[in-house]
This record gives C-alpha cells, structure tokens and sequence, in this order.
C-alpha cells in the first residue's frame, strides 16, 4: 500500500492507494470518528461499489444518499436535495459522509459536507481516474453556477482519502482519458522526469497495469499534497493547478456541463496554454510537440470546439476564479516541468489563437 500524507498541521490526512483497499474493512473504519455514516454516490457507483463499501461498515449506523451520474447534476439543486435528506435522517455533527465516487460527488459531498451544520467530517473514496489524482485530493469543494464552474464552494479537508486502483477496471475508456489529461498536467507544470516516464510508459498505463497504475497515481497525489501544503488556499504556488482549466471551463460552460468531459476539456485547454506559450517564446517548438503527442496518445482532444469564437471564450473566462482588477490570468507552460501565472497575454494574442 502506498501511503501519502498532505501535511496542514492539525488537519493533516492521509492518502491510501492500493489495488484491493476495498477489501481491507479497517482501513475504511481507521478513519471514522462517528457511529453514524452517510455514503453519497451516484446512480452507477452505487450498484458497483455500495455493495463492499456498505459491507466494511458493518457495526456503523450506516444511510446512503443517491445522486445522478454526471457533471450536469453538480448543482445548487442537488446540493439542496442532499441537504434535505441529511435532515430528514437527523444527520449532523456526529455523523460521517463518505463521498464515493467520481469528481462530481466528491466536490458536491466535501461542499455539503463544509456547510452542514457549519462543518461535519467527511471521506474520500474516488474511483475515477480524474478524482483518484485530483480533485478528491486537497480540499475544494464546489459546484456548478451557469455562468461558471466551480463558483460556490469552500475550501473544506477530508479525513483521509483511499484509493482502490481496481475501481479504474470499470471505468469507460473515455472517463479513463479524461482523467490522463490531469495526469500529464502534473508533469507539465512541475515534473519534468514524471512527464518522461508517462512517455515511455504509455502501453502500461492503457493497459492499466496495477504497478503503472499505482505509480501514477501515487506520483500525481504526492506532487498535488507538496502544492497544497505550501498554498492551500490558492493564494499563489497552487494556481499552476490550473493549466487548461481557464480555456477548458469556458468550454464546459460554453457547451453544456456533461457534454464535454471535464478533461477533455482541460486537454484541449492544455494545448491552448501550450501554444501562447510557443507565441512568447516560454516554450519550445518540439516541447509543445511533445505535450501535444502525449495528449493525443491518450486519445483527448487537442482543439477546441470549432463553434466557439474568442468572444465565447472570453464571456466565460471573465468569470474564472483567476480575474484580479477586471484582468485575465493564464496558467502558461515555461518548458516541460515548469508553470506560471500571467497577465501578460494580449488581447492580439489571445484573438490570434482563440479565432
């Protein structure tokens, strides 16, 4: 088993990665402080997963809330509904959530989690790719707003985070290369030797090999836990979290959550950073030619929706959580392992690339 820790002091957790976590009951209940549990998943992950997770709880006071399965249901409303059937099972303090599931359910859940009652503990079992290497680790919480993604949330930590590789088994091929576009954003933006090895390592890891997997995963929670130890409230360092999500949460928005998945997105909002990159000479030619191929090896888009028009991107990112004093900031590749926040993007350049 693999053992991370994302050191903030006295809320400090620990990440737990292994291929049969499901089947290790202790390492679930280690972590709980309640007798009362709440499982909020959605209507896929419950018939895989609710099973064995239910099972590992047996002596707990165990309830379970369903959601729908997909970036769409990231809502004040289904946030709302959760809440209500927290109260009509007379949850509170004393009571547990454990978010099982995708992206979706554990930033909703955390969300809930940070405003019920003003704060109740909760746990994160992710079990998609994306989840598993990002969002389940370092404590945002949010959902959806029409006119921008991630717009109401907090910043709320889990009690522990574990991962059980085997959930990656069921996961659709298309959810699998979405989650590979937050992958190689960590070796782009602070890992140059990780961002080789995803290289050469290609074959393993569509073959989802459990040592590959593990790796992987393991590498991206521990490069994510260094980023937020130091920045945990986004006040600086963490923002190179964000390389593609200012063009790829326009694109989500622009289209409609669900229809391109959140990584897509973000893959095709790698290469646009990629390319104002190569425009300032940030950035070499065969350097965007490798992040480029990389994504592409994976099968994730490298172009933005063609029906989107530089007013369509603009309208959306000056929403994003990055605008300062009515100015645009860019998470921009500075060569393979390095990132930085920039305003330095002229408009020219920006009609340039996003026409």
């Amino acid at each position: 088993m693999a053992t991370l820790t994302v050191e903030l002091g006295e809320r400090s957790y620990p990440i737990l990665i292994e291929a049969n976590l499901f089947n290790h009951p202790e390492v679930l209940t280690t972590h709980l402080t309640t007798k009362k549990v709440v499982v909020v998943t959605n209507d896929v992950v419950d018939t895989l997963y609710y099973p064995v997770v239910s099972q590992a709880l047996k002596g707990y006071e165990v309830s379970k809330i369903v959601i729908p399965d997909g970036e769409q249901y990231k809502n004040l409303q289904i946030f709302e509904m959760v809440i209500s059937k927290l109260l009509e099972m007379s949850a509170g303090r004393d009571t547990t959530l454990i978010a099982l599931g995708g992206g979706v359910v554990g930033d909703l859940t955390g969300f809930v989690a940070a405003s019920f009652q003003r704060g109740m503990p909760f746990i994160q079992i992710p079990t998609t790719l994306l989840s598993q290497v990002d969002s389940s680790v370092g404590g945002k919480t949010a959902v959806n707003h029409p006119l921008g993604k991630n717009m109401i949330g907090a910043f709320y930590q889990p009690k522990a985070v574990l991962i059980d590789t085997n959930s990656l088994t069921t996961l659709p091929d298309r959810e699998f290369a979405a989650g590979m576009a937050e992958v190689i954003k960590y070796g782009v933006i602070y890992d140059a030797d990780f961002f080789i090895w995803l290289e050469e390592n290609q074959q393993s890891i569509k073959h989802k090999r459990i040592a590959a997997l593990q790796y992987m995963i393991a590498r991206c929670c521990a490069i994510k836990a260094e980023i937020v130890a130091i920045d945990e409230r986004e006040s600086g360092l963490r923002a190179i979290l964000n390389l593609g999500h200012t063009f790829g949460h326009a694109i989500e928005a622009e289209k409609g959550y669900g229809i391109w998945l959140h990584g897509e997105a973000v893959s095709a909002g790698i290469v646009l950073a990629s390319v104002v990159a190569t425009k300032m000479n940030w950035l070499e030619a065969s350097e965007f030619s490798r992040i480029e191929s990389l994504l592409q090896a994976f099968d994730l888009p490298t172009v933005a929706p063609s029906d989107m028009a530089y007013d369509d991107f603009v309208r959306h990112m000056r929403h994003d959580k990055k605008v300062q004093d009515g100015q645009l900031f860019f998470v921009i590749p500075k060569g393979i392992g390095k990132a930085v926040v920039t305003n330095e993007i002229s408009e020219e350049v920006l009609r340039a690339i996003l026409s």
